[in-house]
């Protein structure tokens, strides 16, 4: 089964599904700082360098589904919280127009808890009843990666369709790893050695590195990051891999910080080497991807945000099973289905549709 997937990025939710038995055609990703890590890894993947906004439905491949987790920051509850009124949560309605007009069998789309806050409320439940007139029955839940063999705490929501013609509807799999989870020396416990520090300005040591990508950031901390601790030990999952060096967890070699008063926290002073970032390839195993998956970058910062802002690769490869078997086991053997069949939204309704919905919020 082939798949067509926008705001690729580093290619994790790709990944997962291509474990599972799916084909990525093509691909969309518009930040060039990832372009080579994506292509190294997906050589038979066309990779599509636009605005997601600048492409026609027309150029889009023929595919089974449409996979993609659109821009996080306007629903962030670290962001500005602007949801559709900001230019990157639109993302999300071009994300269904494409999807309105190619009709795949399926879609998945992901974004962070944020969107669950109550300010969020009534572009949630628009964007929800927009992916039921597009033809397709939605599941939405949030889940922590944690549930299913990820070893870190992560919550994300999934919105899942399948078209209403094939009669069946997405049920997410039980949780895997509720009661025995993955730990931190589960994921990195064998890469105690040769991590180094990134060069000066945070430059990537290169092949310097013995192990790819196993290199941490330097550079001071923020009060905000020192307002709580940022340890946690081996027999614990990891803190949330987020998008940027500067807040990776330490590395569990380091007591928990200690407690100096209201957010505001300190390293012990006798251990003080002891605290370091995780490294990117470390992060990159927290988020479950694997050893030959390499990461190209001159700036170590931009190794982080790709791998921060990627889809947990065991996760997606969880999602994409259940997926997969479901549609195997589907007797409706159509690829596509007529507009004119079913009163369902075409792209351009759906692009009218969103202006209405930004205007009266």
């Amino acid at each position: 089964m082939k798949l067509v997937s926008f705001f690729a990025g580093a290619g994790g939710l790709d990944t997962g599904f291509e474990k599972a038995g799916f084909g990525v055609l093509y691909a969309n990703e518009y930040d060039k700082a990832i372009w080579k890590t994506f292509e190294k890894n997906h050589p038979n993947t066309i990779l599509d360098k636009r605005s997601i906004s600048d492409i026609p439905s027309t150029e889009i491949p023929d595919c089974d589904g449409i996979i993609g987790g659109p821009p996080c920051q306007s629903w962030s509850e670290a962001g500005a919280l602007r949801g559709i009124q900001d230019r990157r949560g639109q993302l999300f309605f071009e994300f269904m127009r494409i999807l309105a007009d190619k009709r795949p069998k399926f879609f998945l789309a992901e974004n962070v808890s944020g969107m669950l806050i109550p300010r969020h409320a009534k572009s949630l439940q628009h964007i929800k009843n927009l992916f039921e007139e597009c033809g397709y029955r939605l599941s939405f839940r949030l889940l922590n990666a944690a549930d299913y063999g990820v070893p870190q705490d992560r919550k994300r929501v999934f919105f899942i369709g399948y078209r209403k013609d094939l009669g069946t509807r997405f049920e997410f799999p039980q949780p895997i790893t509720s009661t025995n989870r993955v730990t931190i020396e589960n994921a990195i416990g064998d890469l105690k050695e040769n991590a180094i520090p990134a060069l000066p300005g945070n430059f990537t040591n290169g092949d310097l590195c013995k192990f790819p990508n196993h290199e941490f950031m330097i550079g001071g901390f923020s009060s905000m990051y020192m307002s709580r601790n940022r340890v946690r030990n081996w027999d614990e999952l990891s803190f949330t891999i987020q998008a940027g060096g500067r807040h990776a967890p330490l590395h569990p070699q380091a007591p928990k910080m200690q407690w100096m008063g209201k957010d505001k926290m300190a390293f012990i002073a006798s251990k003080e080497k002891l605290y370091r970032r995780l490294t990117v390839r470390e992060c990159a195993r927290i988020q479950t991807f694997p050893d030959d998956y390499h990461f190209h970058y001159k700036n170590i910062a931009d190794g982080y945000k790709m791998i921060g802002n990627a889809v947990p690769v065991q996760l997606a490869y969880v999602l994409a099973k259940k997926i997969y078997s479901d549609l195997k086991e589907n007797k409706n053997t159509s690829t596509f289905f007529s507009s004119k069949k079913r009163k369902v939204l075409n792209g351009d309704l759906v692009k009218k549709r969103m202006k209405a919905i930004i205007n009266h919020e």
